[in-house]
């Protein structure tokens, strides 16, 4: 406050206090008027304080020789030798090939679909048949990966899978695609792609409902067909929050998902299905070696956070709002 008016005239200084002082005055009426509203937001802030930041304090094991019963004040300081070690580890490679590649699939795969999926809806005009269609879709998220991951063994297993038999009544010879490794990444991206493509198609019809329908009435007495309004006016309308959605998945581009890469790893895929977490989870809660496994999570949470800033950067280069 002194820095900002040290420049000013007497009076215009008492004129800029008095100005913060009035709008000081005035919040705490609009807080007391929309007490119960803030207070709604309590449990998100008390969610993200115990579980998001709180946590973070742990990162500087990372930088240590982390022992248990000395704790963070008594373990000695080593720097970047974890770092270090992580990048001479000759799975390092391996475990960041499997990683990227899981994570290209996802975002070129899975990322799409909840948008076309939402466009589709959003052409349907029997309402009754887009709420039936909108809930079976959705239906898939709410199982866990453990059932899902059961159903695909159900499915696929090669001594009585429903798919191994058709192959075989075709002609064919059984496929053990739970210990190939060529089927690994496809049956994970299938499995996501089932579970959470109708989940994700929810905001996105939030998105397109906000679409001013007078927009479309203006294209029809222009002549445009439905693919041209869908070009030139929905998907417009809508790039905002498929940009902000984009960098948000950005944001966890690195997180391959553990539950469910875990349950399908076995001993034959094990080359191509080892990834950043299922690694920390076996260095940190198996074996015991926290300051290791906490520099591998520091060192993916760094490059999610560049993704997030660069995509942010870009997003603002080419005229949208970003996330920050």
């Amino acid at each position: 406050m002194k820095n900002e008016t040290a420049n000013l005239p007497e009076q215009a200084t008492t004129v800029y206090l008095g100005k913060q002082k009035h709008v000081s005055r005035r919040r705490l009426p609009t807080i007391k008027k929309y007490f119960w509203l803030y207070t709604m937001i309590l449990p998100g802030l008390v969610y993200f304080l115990l579980f998001k930041y709180l946590p973070m304090w742990g990162m500087v094991i990372a930088f240590q020789d982390y022992i248990s019963f000395l704790g963070v004040a008594g373990s000695q300081w080593v720097g970047l030798k974890h770092f270090i070690n992580f990048f001479n580890d000759p799975d390092f490679f391996m475990l960041f090939r499997n990683t990227i590649l899981l994570a290209l699939y996802n975002l070129f795969f899975f990322f799409p679909l909840p948008i076309i999926i939402a466009l589709m809806l959003n052409e349907l005009k029997n309402q009754v048949l887009k709420r039936w269609v909108q809930s079976l879709i959705y239906i898939p998220h709410f199982m866990s990966w453990v059932v899902i991951s059961g159903i695909v063994y159900i499915l696929l297993t090669p001594e009585a899978g429903i798919i191994n038999e058709l192959i075989v009544t075709m002609g064919g010879d059984k496929i053990n695609f739970l210990a190939n490794s060529n089927w690994f990444r496809t049956l994970i991206i299938l499995e996501v792609i089932w579970r959470e493509t109708g989940w994700g198609t929810i905001i996105f019809l939030a998105a397109l409902a906000g679409v001013d329908p007078q927009l479309y009435e203006a294209a029809k007495m222009d002549g445009a067909g439905r693919i041209r309004q869908l070009w030139n006016i929905t998907l417009p309308c809508i790039r905002s929050t498929i940009v902000i959605l984009l960098i948000l998945r950005l944001g966890n581009f690195m997180d391959s998902g553990f539950e469910q890469i875990f349950l399908m790893m076995n001993a034959m895929n094990r080359e191509v299905a080892e990834v950043f977490d299922t690694y920390v989870y076996t260095y940190g809660i198996v074996q015991g070696q926290f300051s290791y496994s906490t520099a591998v999570g520091l060192f993916k949470s760094l490059i999610a956070l560049i993704l997030v800033m660069g995509a942010n950067y870009a997003a603002k280069k080419f005229g949208e709002e970003g996330i920050y």
